[in-house]
């Protein structure tokens, strides 16, 4: 596994996975071994990582991420490779069909789902004309999530501005120049560096009473205000059942890449209160998780 967090941090992803592997017959420890390896949002680590899993003879890599993806692939052209996550296949394929490659998996599509996200802010923050989107435009997935977005808040009387991090050391620099331009909202996009760093910047938001708006439940969890994204346990554990046609010898490149199924809102509504932030009623009920 070539992911972009730690086992911790990604515990209930992993548990998701392991638990479609069982019921397919797997069992770490008895007939299957996992080595994963983290980048922990620093995405340049991903080429040293796929080569050190290739050098370990490992028989397939579940890769997280479009830059985990791509170095998973560049690393070898034998070994199949499961993506997972992936924000914009289009950068790896030209069809979803048929791959015609080592690899094969899922993708997240996020950039279909920004203009969701900013639909979502802008029912709850109805004032909201000054947005700030949060992204790692140095990911291939990310810019054209940053078409999309630009689109949709254009359609909604919204000015975004970007927030363009790609080290740790950009985030606190971007919530400083997110309030320089009295912006009203943040949404945050999906992306390792982002991911590796969800308490961080959920905190951020908090201290500068910052509505935002994020691609998963973990930084609602962590103390982000409210998120829309694909389910990620669902995501991995579906990515166990291509592990299994590919360990009986279906060949990656003629099997699809799926679109995700499931799709989940989570709302804190401590932080909510926190940042004086009201809820609407019609917002609410649209919500799978609520933290009280």
């Amino acid at each position: 596994m070539l992911d972009t967090t730690s086992q911790a941090l990604n515990a209930a992803n992993l548990k998701s996975f392991q638990q479609g592997l069982r019921e397919l017959g797997y069992v770490e420890g008895k007939n299957i071994i996992i080595e994963y390896r983290s980048a922990d949002g620093r995405p340049e680590r991903f080429p040293d990582l796929a080569s050190e899993l290739i050098r370990t003879q490992v028989d397939l890599i579940v890769a997280r991420g479009t830059p985990a993806s791509q170095a998973a692939i560049k690393a070898s052209s034998t070994i199949p490779v499961v993506i997972n996550m992936v924000g914009d296949p289009f950068v790896l394929v030209k069809s979803l069909s048929r791959p015609g490659s080592n690899f094969t998996g899922l993708t997240s599509m996020t950039s279909e789902l920004q203009a969701k996200r900013v639909e979502i802010l802008k029912d709850t923050i109805p004032g909201a004309t000054r947005i700030a989107v949060m992204l790692n435009l140095s990911n291939p997935a990310q810019p054209q999530e940053w078409k999309e977005m630009g689109m949709a808040a254009k359609s909604l009387g919204v000015q975004p501005h970007l927030l363009d991090i790609r080290k740790p050391e950009d985030i606190e620099p971007s919530f400083e120049a997110a309030i320089k331009q009295r912006v009203h909202a943040l949404v945050v996009g999906q992306e390792g560096l982002i991911q590796a760093n969800a308490k961080r910047i959920a905190e951020f938001a908090m201290k500068h009473r910052l509505p935002a708006i994020y691609a998963g439940k973990e930084f609602v969890e962590a103390g982000g205000l409210m998120s829309y994204g694909v389910s990620a346990p669902d995501m991995y554990r579906r990515a166990a059942a291509y592990v299994d046609k590919l360990f009986k010898g279906a060949k990656s490149g003629d099997i699809p890449i799926e679109r995700p199924m499931r799709f989940e809102m989570a709302i804190n509504l401590q932080t909510a209160k926190a940042i004086g932030v009201k809820f609407p009623q019609r917002v609410l009920i649209r919500a799978d998780k609520i933290i009280e």
